[in-house]
């Protein structure tokens, strides 16, 4: 049987971006994944994109991967407008020591740059899926679907929001279900969107614009089930022209360049990050509602603390209390995000007229504070 010191299930970009991590502190890594670990980029953009904060980029500048990453867009702007209200806030540059809010890069191309930078390194990818996880004295044995076990001193899992490990292992989550879904797809606008994401608040749902290009961009659609099963419905002309229309036509008329697609949002949180030889990070651990684009950054951030703290004590890999002082770490910082998120997206569902005037009036006021506004952007930033 094959013996690895950590095993990571899970090759999406927080599972690679931990083995490109723990590979330059010398443990020897395998990582399971059934999928194509190093997605194909074709000449149109992807419709799963993340906006990557400068803490984000920072870990993938470090790791070596952030140069060879083939498409991203800078946007330094975030402008976020009201329907109900009066209320209008943008973060920028302006007074800032950074001259980037971050980027909007397709999650493809961000797997694919990781996946090149570990073939220079010694980590195993193993194109299997999980069946069965045993613990054992010192660490976990493994069974795949290609009827072959391996074995490790620290188990991660990296599976994504309906994580295996957390499954097998008995980790219970704490759900909220938004009774909402995300609709995903990629426009053409006639006009610019000025390196800026946009975010427009409606009786009913959120839009977000998100830059691929200077009149290309992703958008995401947050709506209640029922209005978003209608917009399903549509063709993709008249799912252009309500989305024009959702914006105000700041951009002119939209066209759909790519298929639309849905999923459910809810929010999820691991009740335990870690146990004995054994840690979640990313989505495994936490997903969270795609208001502010910070999935992917948390999962990040997660990669981060597991890293200095497995480097802090290499010799008892897998120790309970390394682990749960990165779960300790992590688990705050996560939390606050979620609770934020979810709050949010209460205050904009909800539409009677003195909250729709509180909103408003605390939009600006942050919009006209430069301490306060200051405060949130870096915040949003991770800490930046």
């Amino acid at each position: 049987m094959k013996h690895y010191d950590v095993i990571i299930v899970g090759g999406g970009m927080v599972g690679q971006a931990l083995a490109l991590s723990l590979a330059k502190q010398s443990f020897n890594i395998a990582i399971t994944e059934p999928n194509n670990p190093n997605p194909t980029l074709s000449d149109e953009f992807h419709t799963r994109v993340s906006a990557i904060t400068p803490k984000s980029e920072q870990l993938l500048t470090d790791l070596g991967v952030w140069g060879n990453i083939k498409r991203k867009q800078a946007f330094s702007a975030t402008e976020v407008w009201d329907q109900n209200s009066h209320g209008n806030l943008k973060f920028d540059t302006e007074n800032e020591v950074f001259d980037h809010l971050g980027h909007i890069i397709e999650n493809d191309a961000i797997q694919s740059a990781l996946y090149q930078s570990l073939q220079a390194t010694q980590v195993t990818f193993i194109n299997a899926k999980v069946v069965d996880l045993t613990k054992q004295n010192n660490g976990y044995q493994i069974q795949l679907d290609n009827q072959t076990a391996i074995d490790c001193q620290l188990l991660v899992g990296a599976d994504g929001a309906r994580s295996k490990v957390r499954e097998i292992t008995g980790i219970a989550t704490t759900d909220t279900d938004y009774q909402q879904k995300a609709i995903v797809c990629n426009i053409k606008a006639k006009k610019n969107f000025n390196n800026t994401t946009w975010q427009r608040f409606l009786s009913n749902s959120i839009i977000a614009l998100l830059p691929l290009g200077e009149c290309e961009a992703s958008i995401v659609w947050s709506a209640e089930n029922t209005l978003a099963d209608e917009l399903m419905q549509l063709p993709k002309e008249e799912f252009a022209q309500r989305l024009s229309a959702g914006v105000e036509y700041r951009f002119g008329e939209f066209e759909v360049v790519s298929d639309i697609q849905a999923f459910p949002l809810i929010e999820r949180s691991a009740q335990t990050y870690v146990k004995e030889q054994l840690a979640l990070v990313g989505d495994a651990a936490h997903n969270i509602h795609p208001l502010a684009g910070q999935g992917v950054n948390l999962g990040f951030a997660d990669v981060i603390e597991l890293s200095k703290q497995l480097d802090s004590n290499k010799s008892k890999l897998g120790d309970y209390g390394d682990l749960r002082k990165y779960a300790r770490a992590r688990r705050l910082d996560n939390e606050l995000m979620a609770k934020t998120m979810t709050g949010l997206n209460w205050i904009y569902k909800e539409n009677n007229e003195p909250l729709r005037w509180l909103r408003g009036f605390g939009m600006n006021v942050i919009n006209e504070n430069s301490t306060l506004k200051s405060f949130f952007q870096k915040h949003a930033l991770g800490g930046s």
